[in-house]
């Protein structure tokens, strides 16, 4: 490694762990039984569920670390009296506002009354100025559109036209009838009917709302993608051009629409993501009377204002996510104030963070850690049996174009145009942060796309792989136990952060990312006859995940979850191939190197099963699978593990246990 590994000489005889508490493996549970209970049992009957929380793991612990920190930089900017204008004051003055349960309480919904009553008062011959407005300023009805990178020239910005305007995350929620989406059906129906009684409709007037929001939103799932559908990303590309899109969806005046909601000319083309979505979406504007398409828009805006008003507005948001997905209390209010802060302005909050948590040794080590698995990641490729020589030479060329960008971005958001003004309501103010992020989006039209641009801010526990771009992103906030520690011992650090930068790696070649070359445009590079053994590969490993039972009844879903279950695996085979070369370099024996007893291989496994440890609640457990494209933490260990020769080896598994998994019937890809 460029900084701290390739520091020459023969190891210690006995390192000791930092990452992993060796007092939490439960050697009650072979790890040839379940290896995630044999790593986390302990450690989960020793971090019970709080009442705040639907799932609580080792990255919560992460995220908890962060937000202390945040907070503690937040607090400290409010207190140095800041002058009106600065950062500093605008950070204080959101979180401030955010904490000022008592002055949005006496507001009520008084924020938002006359945006209402210009929805009452449209007059038919208002009604497509309305839906401009309501796209231009709230949320998205009907419909979603904007700028984005063009998928097959990613070097420029193209407008895309696609599905949106449902509150619930999953069309099976509206359209199937079984206990578990009609319980949540019924839970939208009380939010809707409560929170537009806060905002001041009787009791009649709420029920026809939620009557008319449940036959809409209904509609736009009935022609929503699935959720296998929604992974096909070459099937979501479906050039339009003005003329098209006019002919295809008549009930929206195209030509008024852009300049209107964005500023700009209609542009010559546009890329709809799901033509049947918006067909959908231009027949109910066409078809539905005015009260049905206001009383819709009267709770869009209402959903999207309520995380900023009244407590009355926030306990009955709460009180449906209690439904969804367990939880039994509300976060502390400095958390929920601290989220909003983050979201309207975290790269201001950022730079301070890693100006005090995040030294540059870490970095250093990190730009060595993804070197060692680059060249790891080459290896597995050029030794693929199923692959050939032409498509493994695209594959290369794609890996070698990988940018990597490391704790924070090199270049920081000026917030010097953002508007915020202790004189506003909290609601007002929030809303001014989502015009300038907005507007912010919008500037980029017509300009070359910023590669520069991160999209999370350095105090994310999280890391990212974006196809248009071909990059590999890694905020500093991961950089922690268990992930990354400097004091830890090698297998700790690639069974942590190794696998994760593997894990982000393969994204650039799962079933999504693979449709993107070296520059990020959506080419096919390669062979058909590869992309067959691909997919045949790719489809048994989602029959793994397809078999396994997450509740009784419930399956997980392989297909919707299959880019991160590729991307696990190719993780794990690719950290430890990189491990063991620098410990080839640095003239370890693995075979005889112990580490607190354990072998490294077992410590690289163990850790790697210990960055999943969690409790979980049941209706959690049943939201994730059907809105989540990762699987649940157990299943990322056990089934993505029983993949792999080495792990059986590590722990002597063997036919007949569990755990283990014929050769046959096993599926490596990466």
């Amino acid at each position: 490694m460029a900084i701290t590994l390739t520091a020459a000489g023969t190891a210690a005889a006995e390192e000791h762990l930092k990452s992993l508490d060796p007092k939490e493996i439960d050697n009650t549970i072979p790890a040839g039984q379940d290896f995630y209970q044999h790593v986390t049992s302990i450690w989960q009957k020793n971090h019970p569920l709080t009442d705040e929380y639907a799932r609580y793991g080792k990255f919560n612990i992460l995220g908890d670390t962060s937000e202390a920190r945040v907070k503690e930089i937040v607090l400290n900017l409010g207190a140095s009296n800041p002058k009106p204008g600065t950062v500093a004051f605008k950070v204080s003055t959101i979180y401030n506002q955010a904490m000022d349960s008592a002055r949005r309480n006496a507001e009520g919904a008084k924020p938002i009354l006359a945006d209402l009553k210009k929805i009452e008062d449209t007059p038919h011959e208002g009604m497509t100025d309305l839906l401009l407005w309501m796209h231009r300023n709230y949320s998205s009805p009907f419909f979603s559109a904007g700028p984005m990178e063009d998928m097959a020239n990613s070097n420029v910005y193209a407008m895309y036209v696609g599905s949106g305007g449902m509150t619930l995350r999953d069309r099976d929620y509206y359209l199937k009838d079984d206990v578990r989406n009609k319980e949540v059906r019924e839970a939208l129906r009380k939010l809707i009917d409560r929170q537009m009684r806060n905002a001041g409709y009787s009791k009649k007037d709420a029920a026809r709302i939620v009557k008319n929001v449940m036959k809409i939103e209904t509609a736009l799932a009935d022609s929503a993608l699935t959720r296998e559908e929604s992974r096909n990303v070459t099937a979501m590309y479906n050039p339009r051009s003005l003329e098209q899109l006019k002919a295809d969806y008549p009930a929206i005046d195209w030509v008024t629409f852009f300049p209107a909601t964005m500023d700009i000319e209609a542009p010559e083309q546009v890329i709809v993501t799901e033509p049947k979505s918006v067909t959908q979406a231009s027949n109910l504007i066409s078809s539905l009377t005015d009260r049905e398409i206001k009383d819709y828009y009267l709770w869009r805006y209402v959903n999207q204002a309520a995380g900023y008003l009244s407590d009355a507005f926030t306990d009955a948001s709460f009180d449906f996510n209690k439904v969804v997905s367990g939880v039994k209390q509300q976060r502390p209010r400095w958390k929920r104030a601290l989220g909003a802060t983050e979201g309207a302005m975290g790269e201001a909050v950022g730079q301070l963070y890693v100006e005090k948590y995040f030294p540059q040794s870490s970095k250093d080590y990190m730009v060595g850690l993804v070197e060692n698995l680059r060249t790891a990641l080459g290896k597995h490729i050029l030794n693929l049996t199923w692959m050939s020589d032409e498509t493994k030479l695209n594959a290369i060329k794609k890996l070698n174009a990988f940018t990597v960008k490391i704790g924070y971005p090199d270049k920081w958001k000026d917030y010097t145009t953002l508007n915020i003004d202790p004189a506003l309501s909290y609601y007002e103010n929030m809303h001014n942060v989502s015009m300038w992020h907005q507007a912010e989006q919008l500037a980029k039209w017509g300009k070359p796309v910023d590669r520069t641009e991160w999209g999370m801010t350095p105090q994310t526990v999280n890391a990212y792989y974006n196809p248009l771009a071909n990059e590999i992103v890694f905020p500093a906030a991961i950089l922690q136990a268990p992930f990354f520690d400097p004091e830890a011992s090698d297998a700790e650090n690639y069974g942590g952060i190794g696998v994760v930068i593997g894990h982000e790696m393969t994204h650039g070649f799962d079933d999504q990312g693979r449709n993107f070359d070296a520059t990020g445009n959506m080419t096919d590079w390669w062979t058909p006859e590869d992309a067959e053994a691909f997919n045949k590969l790719a489809q048994g490993l989602a029959a793994q995940f397809d078999a396994v039972e997450v509740l009784p009844g419930l399956h997980a879903n392989g297909q919707y979850t299959l880019g991160e279950n590729i991307a696990d695996q190719g993780g794990l085979r690719v950290a430890m191939t990189a491990f063991l070369d620098s410990q080839k370099k640095k003239g370890v024996d693995v075979a005889k190197a112990r580490i607190e007893g354990f072998t490294p291989l077992q410590v690289f496994y163990m850790n790697y099963a210990n960055l999943w440890a969690q409790n979980i609640r049941e209706a959690e457990i049943r939201s994730l699978t059907q809105t989540d494209v990762h699987s649940l933490g157990c299943n990322r260990v056990n089934v993505s593990l029983r993949n792999l020769a080495p792990f059986f080896e590590a722990f002597s598994i063997t036919e007949g246990q569990p755990m283990f998994r014929p050769e046959a019937e096993r599926v490596v890809i990466w």
